[in-house]
C-alpha cells in the first residue's frame, strides 16, 4: 500500500494487505488508474474495508432499477448537502464520466435544484435531500410522488439506500479529513 496519508489520522498500515485487498487494489489501479483513498483509508481495518466494499459495490454497482449515473447523481446530492469534500470531488467525476456533461456534475455539486432534471430525477434528488435534511418528516405522499415519477417501491428502498449510505460516508470521511485522490478534479472535465 501506498504511504501516503489520507487522512487527518494516523491509522496504522496492515502491512503485508491479504492477498485479496491487493488483487482488490490491482483491480483499481487497472480500471481507473489508482486505489481511490476511501480504500487506503478503510484499508487500516480489513474487515471494515470488506464491509465498506461490499456495501458500495452492491449499492453502487448491482442491478437495480436506478442506473448508476441516477445513483452517482444521488450520491453527489446527498454530498453537496453535506459539503463533503471527498464525495464531492470523487462522486462529481463520476457524474461527469456516466453523463458526459462536465456542466450537470457542476450543477449537482453546487445546487441540483438548477440543473435541467427529468421530472423522474427532480423527484428522485428531492427525495434524497429529504432523507438528508430532515427524514423524520419523510411521508407517504413523497414516497407517492416517487411511485408517480415511475419509481417502483424496491426503487424507493434503493433511493434511500444509497442517500442513507451516502450520509455515513459523508460524515465519517469530514471527521477524518479524508482527501480525494489528484486524478478525480481533471477528471472528464
Amino acid at each position: 500500500m501506498e504511504e501516503e496519508n489520507v487522512t487527518a489520522l494516523d491509522l496504522p498500515a496492515v502491512d503485508p494487505l491479504p492477498e485479496a485487498t491487493r488483487t482488490y487494489f490491482d483491480l483499481c489501479r487497472e480500471k481507473i488508474g489508482f486505489v481511490p483513498n476511501v480504500l487506503k483509508a478503510y484499508a487500516h481495518d480489513i474487515d471494515k474495508l470488506n464491509g465498506f466494499t461490499g456495501m458500495y459495490n452492491h449499492l453502487m454497482l448491482a442491478d437495480s432499477g436506478l442506473s448508476k449515473l441516477e445513483r452517482e447523481m444521488i450520491a453527489v446530492v446527498v454530498s453537496s448537502l453535506n459539503r463533503c469534500y471527498y464525495c464531492l470531488v470523487a462522486h462529481g467525476a463520476a457524474v461527469r464520466q456516466l453523463s458526459g456533461n462536465p456542466e450537470l456534475g457542476e450543477m449537482l455539486v453546487m445546487n441540483y435544484r438548477v440543473a435541467p432534471l427529468s421530472p423522474r430525477e427532480r423527484a428522485m434528488l428531492d427525495f434524497a435531500a429529504k432523507v438528508t435534511i430532515e427524514s423524520h418528516k419523510i411521508g407517504e405522499a413523497d414516497r407517492q410522488a416517487l411511485r408517480d415519477a415511475g419509481f417502483s417501491d424496491v426503487d424507493i428502498w434503493d433511493i434511500a439506500a444509497v442517500a442513507g449510505f451516502f450520509n455515513m460516508s459523508n460524515r465519517i470521511s469530514s471527521a477524518t479529513d479524508k482527501r480525494p485522490n489528484p486524478e478525480y478534479h481533471d477528471s472528464y472535465r
